[in-house]
């Protein structure tokens, strides 16, 4: 890598790489599958959990309603709504999941989506079509993708008069593409469809708005680019589509003799004896980004991620899968050869990272967060070429 584009991409605040605590041996290129918690905010984890042992009773028993509005306070403000519009889940997959489970399909009704979306997402709507005789379809959408403006004419081509349902991610997982959201769920409400956003990827990631995406139902991530600990997500839903989920777990918030003035928020808040702690901790993760000037950190990640992306296309002699409007800190680029070639990226070179055969093409997906490097990117490309057979 030449020295100028080096020095030029090193990230704004260098002193974040040792915040988080990853083993410093390893070159980790993969913060968009668990995420990774840096140092202040999991001490605030730790506290929470020793709060909570201290007294458990009094914690679980009388604290936590409380303390989970306030954090949700936090979050919401954080993610553009109204606190009472969203309640925590473990993770996205489980929000979806709350979603596919509560709604009310007839034999022959259509959830449309892309062949881009996550599988742990297609699986929940198999797995519930089965039992309604419904239909997902994952509508093909081919690299590479033009605009976000093509991207919703190719999905809207696969909209028939037996969708009723449009899922989609916010932020794809094979693909890492930005997906235009916001307009598609325009187009479904005027047209009555409703739409479920998997945003596993999105909040830490990009600037959100639920109010303004305008999803029937979004659940997202907290534990991977807002980097707090695992196990913390949410779950939004529009006002007025509220009332129709139901809850997974049923607990003392379902047909309680004292009810809070939502059901929403009944239902979900409190699901049995858990630990409640990275829930509670998302107000200091919120709080670790506004300290760190987020917004220069992540533009900085854009930076190196696309000077590892213009590195590998120059091995694979290929296109990029999009504009770069559609992407920000998590890249899938283009790399030579199949994914089988590279199954000891790990044991060999220490480097983590996904590295995917998807639809005739092998891609490397890369993370680049604050903690990352351009000579993270150098070892990436030197490994790639060797295992590749073009360096020498």
């Amino acid at each position: 890598m030449n020295p100028l584009v080096a020095n030029s991409l090193q990230l704004p605040l260098p002193h974040l790489a040792s915040q988080y605590l990853l083993d410093p041996d390893i070159t980790f290129l993969n913060h968009g599958s668990f995420g990774a918690c840096p140092r202040p905010v999991f001490e605030t984890y730790q506290k929470w959990q020793r709060e909570l042992e201290a007294n458990p009773v009094i914690f679980l028993g009388r604290r936590i309603n409380d303390l989970l509005a306030e954090a949700r306070g936090h979050f919401a403000r954080y993610l553009g709504t109204d606190k009472d519009n969203l309640v925590f889940v473990p993770n996205a997959t489980y929000g979806i999941n709350i979603v596919a489970r509560s709604l009310k399909l007839q034999p022959g009704d259509e959830i449309l989506s892309s062949n881009h979306e996550y599988g742990a997402v297609d699986r929940t709507w198999r797995f519930n079509c089965a039992k309604w005789g419904a239909k997902l379809v994952n509508h093909p959408i081919p690299l590479p993708i033009e605009s976000p403006e093509s991207f919703v004419e190719q999905l809207w081509s696969g909209v028939t008069e037996r969708t009723r349902v449009i899922s989609l991610s916010h932020i794809t997982s094979p693909t890492a593409l930005i997906f235009p959201v916001e307009e598609i769920c325009r187009r479904a409400r005027k047209a009555g469809i409703l739409t479920v956003i998997d945003g596993a990827h999105a909040p830490g990631q990009i600037d959100l708005n639920m109010d303004a995406i305008g999803a029937d139902y979004y659940s997202g991530n907290a534990h991977k680019w807002m980097s707090a600990p695992k196990g913390a997500a949410f779950l939004y839903a529009r006002p007025e589509h509220q009332k129709s989920l139901e809850p997974l777990v049923v607990s003392h918030g379902w047909d309680t003799p004292n009810p809070g003035p939502s059901q929403f928020l009944d239902y979900f808040t409190w699901v049995g004896t858990m630990d409640p702690a990275a829930y509670l901790t998302v107000p200091t993760a919120i709080e670790f980004q506004e300290q760190n000037d987020w917004a220069s950190v992540r533009s900085a990640c854009h930076a190196l991620a696309k000077e590892a992306e213009n590195r590998l296309l120059e091995l694979s002699n290929a296109d990029p899968i999009s504009p770069e409007s559609m992407w920000m800190q998590l890249r899938s680029i283009p790399i030579p050869g199949q994914a089988e070639d590279y199954k000891e990226m790990w044991e060999r070179y220490k480097i983590i990272i996904p590295i995917m055969n998807w639809n005739g093409h092998t891609l490397a997906r890369i993370s680049i967060q604050a903690y990352n490097t351009p000579q993270d990117v150098e070892r990436l490309v030197e490994a790639i070429k060797e295992v590749s057979g073009q360096k020498g």
